[in-house]
């Protein structure tokens, strides 16, 4: 876990400056133990042992239970045998023991590794063994026991607490990056299978007899995918057979160099007897992944009209290069959509708004808004930010 990596560097930093700090402290008192070179001799093989393995606090990995153990009873042992090397008069007046303040080291390496439990564990042997050594509940002996106990615990909570959020972090990322994926995937699927199969239906059913079954069979097979492009949305039953979704829309062309585009060169082929297009005398330039969606999207919109508002309906297609945003306009005059139509069409699984045009513009950072008066028609205003990245985080919004 990457969060733990500055904890792991500060628990070795930590143990070589104690480790320092104790050697100096046992040198300036070298003339006051009883036994002077036993003092030495432990804090030399404490030394020793520190830098043998400094790398075992370097990561979780390489910390195992057995160094922990080991480490752990370092600490513990130094505290006993301060009782041997110092006399008993300057234990009783607050002697520091011979680890000193590396024991806080050892339990803190349980707390990292382990979390709050372990720290408990190590902390409470700790006290124990100070309160062996100094052979009484002394005032300043329980306040750093209580002061290493209460520590230790702390920090093993917020490593818990910490490690738990990254994992938490890290799912959501996941989720994240299948359902940009998924929504991708949809798309395609929407521009290409999901309207073959709802054009072999309606074909089927008018020409009759043996088309016809075929078109049902069409028909079922793309409820069946859009409940499954869905994510498990079952529409509801409809009299009457399957519903007529829109028919293939035309794929617009790609930039195969891969840099800036013209998006009028791909809005222009929209453009015919039903369909007016007005657009800027220079030209409005994309990167070509942002142009295609977008000429995609509008496509989507243009079925849309076909479909909704009936073959005889008109509709105007309106491109314009603001300095910072890139804007298409498609308006109709058709009837307009009901209120609430949209939201009952995601959630039936109709997906030619939900993703098709929405989910593309969200992608690249952009906005989809509608605006429809019954009666007077619909505006649906397409906005893409100059320079959007490919993958965006902000969703369109409808407006009834």
């Amino acid at each position: 876990m990457s969060v733990e990596l500055p904890l792991w560097r500060a628990l070795t930093g930590y143990r070589v400056l104690t480790l320092i700090y104790t050697c100096c402290l046992v040198a300036s008192q070298y003339d006051a133990y009883v036994h002077p070179l036993g003092a030495v001799g432990y804090m030399a093989a404490l030394a020793l042992w520190t830098a043998c393995t400094w790398r075992h606090t370097t990561s979780a990995e390489r910390c195992t239970r057995r160094f922990l153990l080991c480490d752990i009873g370092f600490a513990v042992g130094g505290i006993l045998l301060t009782m041997v090397v110092e006399s008993h008069e300057r234990i009783m007046g607050g002697a520091a023991t011979l680890p000193s303040i590396c024991t806080a080291g050892s339990v803190l390496g349980f707390a990292i590794k382990g979390g709050w439990r372990w720290a408990m564990a190590a902390s409470s042997a700790v006290a124990v063994a100070n309160l062996v050594e100094r052979e009484e509940l002394a005032g300043n002996t329980i306040h750093n026991v209580v002061l290493v106990w209460v520590a230790s615990v702390a920090i093993g909570y917020v490593v818990e607490v910490a490690r738990d959020s990254e994992r938490t972090l890290a799912r959501a990322l996941q989720i994240e990056a299948a359902t940009r994926e998924r929504e991708r995937l949809a798309r395609d699927i929407h521009d290409s299978v999901l309207q073959v199969l709802a054009m072999v239906q309606r074909r089927g059913a008018a020409i009759g007899g043996e088309a016809a079954e075929l078109g049902r069979m069409a028909g079922e097979q793309e409820v069946a995918l859009r409940t499954l492009v869905a994510g498990g949305l079952v529409p509801q039953p409809r009299a009457g057979g399957p519903a007529v979704t829109p028919p293939v829309a035309a794929a617009p062309p790609e930039d195969a160099a891969g840099g800036p585009c013209d998006v009028r060169a791909l809005l222009a082929p929209y453009a015919g007897s039903g369909v007016t297009f007005s657009e800027p005398g220079s030209a409005v330039e994309l990167p070509a992944h942002a142009a295609g969606e977008l000429a995609a999207a509008v496509g989507a919109a243009l079925d849309n009209v076909r479909v909704h508002a009936g073959d005889g309906a008109r509709a105007w297609v309106l491109l314009e290069d603001e300095p910072e945003a890139v804007v298409v306009t498609v308006r109709d005059d058709g009837p307009g959509i009901p209120e609430g139509r949209l939201d009952d069409a995601e959630r039936e699984g109709r997906l030619g708004v939900a993703l098709s045009i929405r989910g593309r513009l969200r992608d690249l950072g952009g906005t989809a808004e509608w605006l429809s008066v019954p009666g007077q028609g619909t505006e649906v205003e397409l906005t893409v930010p100059k320079g959007a990245p490919p993958e965006g985080r902000r969703g369109g919004r409808a407006r009834a």
